[in-house]
């Protein structure tokens, strides 16, 4: 079995990746996006129509994520300074 050391900077990167993934959905699919111009232009289209749906969903991925990701950084890294 691998040793905390070994697995822990890999899934560090890997929740790091998602982080940043997640982060842009929920970004691109925010309510207030089609308030702007590029927003209007993209609520014509159906299939961001149907992305926009799922907002609230990426949610519930983006932030457990978040979490796993610091407190394995932190336990790994330990606290900057």
């Amino acid at each position: 079995m691998e040793s905390f050391y070994v697995i822990a900077p890999r899934a560090i990167f890997i929740l790091g990746i998602v982080n940043l993934l997640t982060g842009l959905l929920v970004f691109f699919s925010c309510r207030c996006l089609p308030g702007s111009k590029i927003g209007a232009a993209l609520m014509r289209k159906q299939p961001y129509r149907s992305f926009y749906k799922w907002h609230c969903h990426i949610w519930k991925i983006f932030w457990p994520s978040v979490v796993m990701h610091a407190i394995l950084a932190l336990t790994f890294f330990g606290w900057p300074g």
